[in-house]
């Protein structure tokens, strides 16, 4: 059975407009909002630096004030219960190249599953695709698999980048893309290949295998949510017009 043949993308479900190209953006659309942010944050944080100098006035290191305050980590999480980093961490980065490959991910893939959902419940999906990524850090940190330092910052958009990836391979599974610009590949296979290297990466702990836990959390959570998007219902209530009451004397 085909994806448009399944209940959910019947009636209430059919995407609001058609569906762009990969990297079609519409201009102020929630995937170029999500851009604009995570670009504007990046280069905000760069710029506001505070200088750390020891009892002598040696300069030995520096700081970024916004990262501090956003980063995730299970100990200011959780421990400390700071729940604003479940949120915030998604819209940091740690260099260049960390926020250059998520934003085009997000520029390439972001459209076609805004389409499919529509705007509000999109922005919704995308946030709880990265919620899930620390959730599933702090799930592999309970069980020792590859996590072993409550302490250890996290930080990227990666893990709701990731749900949307998932996503889009099952919108459009047998979609083209190429790898790097030159290596033509569908879609499905792109989206199952990195997610086999992340859970390979947490259970051997290689590099990154943080960051990879992520990865993981943010796919389940992408699966879940592109396969029952009724569960994303709720944001239509979010503003919804109430009628007006009168007072009679």
């Amino acid at each position: 059975m085909g994806i448009y043949d399944r209940e959910y993308t019947q009636a209430d479900y059919q995407p609001r407009r058609a569906a762009p190209a990969f990297g079609g953006v519409r201009m102020w659309s929630v995937t170029t909002w999500l851009i604009v942010i995570n670009v504007a944050v990046f280069i905000l944080n760069n710029l506001v630096v505070r200088d750390v100098v020891d009892e002598f006035g040696e300069l030995i290191g520096r700081v970024h004030p916004i990262e501090q305050i956003g980063y995730f980590s299970v100990s200011t999480g959780i421990a400390h219960g700071q729940v604003w980093r479940f949120i915030t961490f998604q819209f940091l980065h740690a260099n260049f190249n960390h926020i250059l490959f998520n934003m085009l991910a997000l520029f390439f893939f972001g459209p076609l599953v805004e389409a499919y959902l529509s705007s509000r419940r999109y922005l919704a999906f995308y946030l709880i695709c990265g919620i899930a990524g620390p959730l599933m850090y702090i799930a592999l940190w309970v069980l020792g698999i590859g996590i072993h330092d409550p302490r250890a910052p996290m930080v990227g958009a990666s893990a709701g980048i990731f749900g949307v990836l998932i996503a889009a391979a099952v919108i459009a599974p047998n979609a083209t893309v190429l790898i790097y610009g030159l290596i033509p590949a569908r879609l499905r296979v792109v989206a199952l290949c990195a997610l086999g290297y992340a859970i390979f990466t947490v259970i051997f702990q290689g590099p990154n295998a943080g960051g990879e836990a992520a990865h993981i959390g943010g796919a389940i959570a992408g699966a879940a949510l592109i396969k029952n998007p009724q569960i994303l219902r709720f944001v239509d209530l979010i503003g919804a017009t109430r009628p007006r009451m009168r007072y009679r004397t």
